[in-house]
């Protein structure tokens, strides 16, 4: 465990006529056809459309048995430093080096800790130190959700106490194992979070928020197959970015990036900005948004459950309208 005192910064034919000869297109409609054909092949994203553009991946190791796990991820507004989660109660931060095309080339590690209860005592891999959700407010507050005893708790250094949250009753009611994993902070200190599972496959994922000293649920996030919320991040332009996992057994894991505009008490114009196929990467597990002065770069971090066969990846897009 790190003893320094450390604050991370906050921060995708022509018609043919009788006898099967082509007929004849006068000049200008001709013309008009070879402008919108030329057109498209040079655009071929619809007008209003996200662009979403694989930037790379970088895989991330060391020699540590408390390295793995990574379920949470905040990177910087200027790209250069991060914090990762680990869900066994560990939180790391440290630099960047990325290269002349913004590709992440390495992590420098500056510090480590482990995440303590309101008492101060170092938590314990299981049920109370389930760490799964990840957000850091503009002022370097660190929030994190627990998704074995439900909770959300403010911490004001890596090796602070935890400041625990009230718990609403229906946070005891959640699920086993799949309550919150996904955690989002607004400029202004709102939280939101959801759990990874509804109850119900038909059920929409309630969105819990956090305001002015207390909980309350203002809408849900519909859902659809099998994807489960994993993580969630606000982005520099206010929508509500949602990672989004599938597992498919022997044939690994699917990831998709769904986004929302964010209202008062709504969301709307939801827009699918990824869905990889599996085996594509590993099991993503931690999202943050942010800006690289081309477009807004989506990093997604993978949880390699400690196991030998899987790999901690740092996976990046960008995603341009």
């Amino acid at each position: 465990m790190s003893g320094r005192r450390h604050r991370p910064l906050r921060r995708g034919g022509p018609a043919g006529g009788a006898a099967g000869r082509p007929r004849r297109l006068p000049g200008l409609a001709l013309a008009l056809l070879l402008s919108a054909s030329a057109a498209c092949a040079a655009d071929p994203t619809p007008s209003g459309t996200p662009k979403v553009d694989y930037v790379a991946t970088y895989v991330w190791r060391m020699e540590d048995e408390d390295f793995g796990g990574f379920s949470g991820i905040e990177i910087s507004a200027d790209g250069e430093r991060f914090t990762a989660l680990s869900d066994r109660a560990t939180i790391r931060w440290g630099s960047i080096e990325r290269d002349t095309q913004g590709r992440i080339r390495g992590l420098d590690l500056a510090g480590r800790a482990r995440l303590r209860d309101s008492s101060g005592k170092p938590l314990k891999p299981g049920w109370q130190g389930d760490s799964e959700g990840l957000a850091i407010s503009v002022d370097g507050t660190i929030w994190v959700s627990f998704e074995g005893l439900t909770r959300v708790a403010r911490y004001d250094t890596p090796d602070s106490p935890a400041q625990p949250l009230p718990r609403p009753p229906e946070f005891k009611e959640m699920q086993r194992n799949s309550s919150l994993e996904a955690l989002a902070v607004l400029p202004d200190g709102t939280l939101l979070t959801l759990p990874e599972r509804s109850g119900v496959l038909t059920r929409p994922f309630p969105v819990w928020r956090w305001r002015n000293g207390k909980w309350d649920q203002p809408f849900s996030i519909p859902r659809t197959g099998d994807w489960l919320a994993v993580s969630a991040d606000i982005g520099p332009d206010g929508r509500f970015y949602l990672l989004e996992r599938d597992f498919k057994g022997l044939l690994g894991f699917r990831s998709r990036v769904r986004r929302f505009d964010l209202g008062e008490n709504a969301i709307s114009n939801e827009r699918v900005l990824l869905e990889t196929r599996p085996l594509q990467y590993d099991n993503l597990e931690g999202i943050s948004v942010w800006h690289d002065g081309q477009g807004i770069r989506i990093t997604m971090i993978s949880d390699d459950n400690f196991g030998w066969l899987q790999r901690t990846e740092l996976v990046e897009y960008r995603v341009t309208e």
